[in-house]
């Protein structure tokens, strides 16, 4: 493959940020300059940032796609193609979808469309139909015994990267606020209060004795295979020690300044939502991912629900002065961190020897815009 250069650049490394030249040779970055290029061909990038490929560890987004309305069910080879377009379109490069394993209440409809959906990636992939990369994350939900067997029929395929152990209870972790979680529940069902209560009673009854062992099954699977795992939604100090003790290494969303502290003092990688921090504040009412970032308890940041929060989140974050954190170290928390997290060492930073997965992003009043992805060394958006 030709040199193809650019010169003329923001170029955002893991810690400075440097108007200079970029290389890229054989899929590789080849050569990071100060300054700009008389090299004949070389390509004016206008001023613009080129940063890593986004590197999103948990969206949740393609059950969107496959799920566009209540009771409709999309296609999911079509619906893994229009989730790519989103996610490339986003900045992201290398993207975990993040299929949730096993059912709840809430959502009972996972367990059918579990199965295809990854099926629907891993058709995607053998055809090379995808702009970004797409491995998968499997969100494994602790409260439903089908949960160790679905996963367990689909842990050894290539691009299943990543497990998460999850609890989406009444009272428990995201939901830790009964009375609102009875409110919403009143809403969408048309039940009385009272009715409400004793399903969850019943509820809770039955879930405390599934889920311990789901999780022993789903964490020594995880653990076997030699797969990074992830706690979800940890509320409390104790979680996280129990979490830490069972070797998992990455808090997922923790939902309090105690649970964040504790991953923290444990050496955790903690994730927080972009989202959340657009919007201000937690849809839970759980801690807000700002209060995280001020005091440092934030090393990775991901889309969660809305593919283009993280680009949006990396350049607001460096832009709230009373943060004090520069772009290079925000755009670490969506690119080398989440990388290394994940064990993928080939991408993550704008370095020689490293995957050409960049980024061409231009601020239109503060707004961060897309104007070009490559990946692999060839341009994809």
């Amino acid at each position: 493959m030709a040199e193809i250069v650019f010169t003329n650049a923001k170029i955002v490394l893991d810690d400075a940020v440097i108007e200079g030249t970029l290389a890229i040779r054989d899929g590789l970055i080849a050569g990071v300059e100060s300054g700009g290029t008389a090299l004949p061909g070389a390509i004016d990038a206008g001023g613009d940032y080129i940063l890593p490929g986004l590197v999103d560890i948990h969206t949740d987004h393609l059950e969107k796609h496959v799920l566009p309305r209540p009771h409709v069910r999309w296609d999911v080879h079509r619906a893994v193609l229009a989730h790519d377009a989103q996610i490339i379109g986003a900045g992201i490069t290398t993207v975990f979808d993040s299929i949730c394993v096993g059912g709840t209440e809430k959502n009972p409809e996972r367990r059918e469309i579990f199965q295809p959906m990854i099926d629907g990636i891993e058709a995607a992939r053998n055809v090379k139909a995808f702009r970004a990369e797409h491995l998968v994350h499997l969100r494994c939900e602790i409260t439903d015994p089908e949960a160790p067997g679905q996963a367990q029929a689909n842990v050894d395929k290539d691009f299943v990267r990543l497990v998460s152990v999850m609890e989406h209870v009444p009272g428990k972790r995201q939901s830790r606020d009964m009375g609102n979680y009875i409110a919403r529940r009143m809403a969408a069902s048309g039940k009385t209060h009272a009715e409400v209560e004793e399903e969850i009673t019943e509820l809770l009854d039955r879930l405390e004795t599934e889920s311990v062992d789901v999780r022993a099954e789903i964490i020594a699977m995880a653990h076997s295979f030699g797969l990074p795992l992830l706690s979800h939604d940890d509320a409390t100090a104790e979680h996280v020690r129990q979490a830490h003790e069972e070797g998992i290494r990455i808090a997922e969303f923790p939902v309090s300044m105690e649970a964040a502290r504790e991953a923290r003092s444990l050496s955790m990688h903690a994730v927080a939502g972009a989202p959340n921090y657009l919007r201000g504040g937690s849809q839970s009412g759980n801690v807000g991912v700002r209060e995280l970032l001020s005091h440092g308890l934030v090393d990775i940041l991901a889309s969660d629900y809305v593919p283009r929060s993280m680009l949006d989140a990396v350049f607001a974050i460096a832009d709230d002065d009373a943060l004090g954190i520069s772009l290079p170290e925000a755009v670490s928390m969506a690119t080398s961190a989440p990388a290394r997290a994940a064990r993928l060492e080939d991408r993550g930073e704008i370095l020689p020897g490293l995957r050409a997965d960049i980024i061409f992003v231009n601020l239109s009043a503060g707004t961060p815009i897309l104007r070009q992805a490559w990946r692999d060394g060839e341009r994809v958006a």
